[in-house]
């Protein structure tokens, strides 16, 4: 189903063909916040900013209109291990696409005047960040339980390092960080292997490769703790949550499994049902699975009256303990394994998702499962395999919690 290449500096291209119109393409690289010095921290969100300011060919106004200007969008996101550069245009327009790819990751030039203003927007990012506190409550507890450690930096970074980059800073860092052997092109769209090949060959071969990226082993050490802190919000924000396997642990499709059971998007996940829909505690409840290469993080996030803290709280442990004290019958199993598999085959048909769900796993496994693979190792899980991982992971002992009141 899908395609691959290596180009010879080490660029991995993944393909997956259809006979849409729309193309879906995109750059993973291996570099997130969790990659920056202490003195850098935010520089990786930054960059995503400022790779739209300006390079050796083209000014800002060029940049946005090459892609939007044939009625196509360009966009850019970075998370704790990975940035994407990516673009939704018609088929037609996959050369524009990849060779603007390589001109920003290449090319850019930071000009001084531009980062100034993009510094000011950063700023106001972060204060709207801080501002609501369901997006800070998640910022501070993984601050909180990987005190010490690169995972715990805030992606955003603070104000004051944002306002003291510089366009040689930037620049060095993308030197070292943003080279071919540690990306990943991914397309999704009617279009041939070796078109795709033959362009990234055109854009991208010339690069130099660079030093690829190991896979990360330096482990966090995850931190419980109890911590209520008084932010005079109008509901009570609880984030109750305990480390979780990794990327590469075996047990990562039980756990993916057991997150979208006790709290994923479905309206009868266990939290949802036990919280909102018995007792009308809170309008929204629901878990959070986020495996990164060497560790992983598990939370329940819960917005509640503040009458109803206490309530909340017993009811959500309620149910991890039920997860870890009985066993699920096959049939439910079954029923949960079907339903998580429909909701990835759904998710995977919209276009964009499919673009960087697999330029993500190409970029961590050099193999991108199918949907048919996925749903065979779900279906191949059994119930004393489910209770096991609940009860490693779910140990009251391990849990952190922290309540903005």
């Amino acid at each position: 189903m899908y395609q691959y290449h290596t180009l010879n500096n080490g660029l991995k291209i993944v393909l997956s063909q259809n006979q849409s119109r729309v193309l879906y393409s995109g750059v993973y690289i291996n570099v997130g916040s969790r990659d920056e010095s202490e003195h850098d921290e935010g520089m990786a969100h930054f960059i995503e900013h400022c790779m739209f300011k300006g390079t050796t060919h083209r000014r800002a106004h060029h940049i946005l209109d090459r892609i939007d200007g044939v009625g196509g969008e360009l966009s850019a996101f970075t998370t704790k291990e990975e940035t994407c550069l990516y673009a939704t245009a018609l088929v037609e327009h996959l050369e524009r696409c990849i060779e603007l790819f390589a001109d920003i990751l290449f090319c850019s030039t930071f000009p001084s005047a531009e980062l100034e203003k993009e510094k000011d927007v950063v700023v106001e990012e972060i204060n709207s960040y801080n501002d609501i506190p369901a997006e800070r409550i998640c910022d501070q507890f993984e601050e909180l339980v990987f005190e010490g450690h690169p995972l715990a930096h805030n992606i955003l970074g603070t104000k004051r390092h944002v306002r003291h980059f510089t366009s040689d800073r930037l620049s060095t860092f993308m030197r070292s960080h943003y080279t071919p052997s540690r990306m990943v092109l991914s397309v999704v769209g009617n279009v041939k292997i070796e078109q795709l090949v033959r362009l990234a060959e055109r854009y991208f071969g010339g690069m130099e490769g660079g030093t690829p990226m190991e896979k990360r082993n330096v482990v966090p050490v995850f931190h419980p703790f109890e911590r209520h802190i008084n932010r005079h919000a109008h509901q009570t924000h609880i984030m109750l949550g305990c480390e979780a396997p990794s990327v590469y642990n075996p047990d990562k499709t039980a756990f993916a499994l057991i997150n979208n059971i006790i709290g994923g998007p479905a309206m009868n996940s266990w939290l949802n049902v036990a919280v909102r829909e018995h007792y009308g505690f809170c309008y929204t409840i629901e878990s959070q699975y986020e495996p990164y290469s060497d560790s992983g993080l598990f939370n329940i996030y819960a917005g509640v009256d503040h009458h109803a803290e206490d309530k909340a709280l017993r009811l959500i442990r309620n149910e991890l303990n039920r997860m870890a004290d009985a066993k699920m019958s096959e049939r439910q199993l079954q029923r949960a394994c079907s339903q998580y598999s429909a909701q990835m085959a759904i998710a995977q048909a919209d276009g964009g998702n499919e673009m960087q769900s697999i330029g993500k796993a190409y970029l961590g496994f050099d193999h991108v499962e199918t949907i048919e693979e996925i749903h065979k190792e779900l279906m191949s899980l059994t119930p004393e395999e489910i209770q096991r991982v609940a009860q490693r992971y779910f140990a009251a002992d391990r849990m952190a919690l922290l309540v903005y009141n």
